[in-house]
């Protein structure tokens, strides 16, 4: 019976590596979102050299730019999210990634030492993402009334709310770690 438990707890041990899909599919989603962005800022520059000898399509390219420069900022925030989530996941059950440990060059940001610590970086980037999309949504927006104004600048007050309370806890890991 001993022998039949420890096979049975080494299956369940080595499953953890069921997370190699996770991880894969993560840099991959990553990596085609961040092409995604970068098609954006293509096509705005290719749009904007067009818009260099025909003045009169400047109003609409404007408009336009903003909207694809934005979501080219979205995609480019997504794509982290996925990075800091592949390998963060990568590190907390397969292996610690010794290079970027070792690395003087490496951000910090992307070793992760526990699940804490990857939902604190992840939540940093999708509180992130929500104001990206917050004002990709408010620059589109057709405002009628006194009362459509209101709610911008209530939805804009939650959003500095947002960025103070990250930065009190940003600071606060600062303190910790010297």
């Amino acid at each position: 019976m001993h022998k039949l438990e420890q096979i049975f707890e080494r299956i369940l041990w080595e499953s953890r590596l069921l997370v190699i899909l996770a991880v894969v599919a993560s840099i991959v989603a990553s990596l085609v979102l961040a092409l995604m962005g970068t098609y954006d800022i293509i096509l705005v520059v290719s749009e904007f050299l067009h818009v260099l000898s025909d003045s009169s399509a400047y109003e609409v390219f404007h408009k336009d730019a903003i909207t694809h420069i934005i979501s080219a900022i979205d995609s480019y925030l997504i794509s982290t999210v996925l990075l800091i989530f592949g390998i963060g996941i990568y590190e907390l059950f397969i292996s610690k990634i010794d290079y970027a440990e070792n690395d003087v060059r490496s951000s910090r940001i992307l070793i992760v030492h526990s699940l804490d610590q990857l939902k604190d970086k992840l939540a940093k980037v999708i509180v992130m993402v929500l104001i990206v999309t917050f004002f990709k949504h408010g620059v589109s927006f057709k405002y009628q009334g006194v009362l459509d104004l209101l709610y911008l600048s209530i939805g804009i007050f939650l959003i500095a709310a947002a960025i103070y309370f990250l930065s009190k806890s940003h600071n606060g890991e600062e303190k910790k770690e010297h």
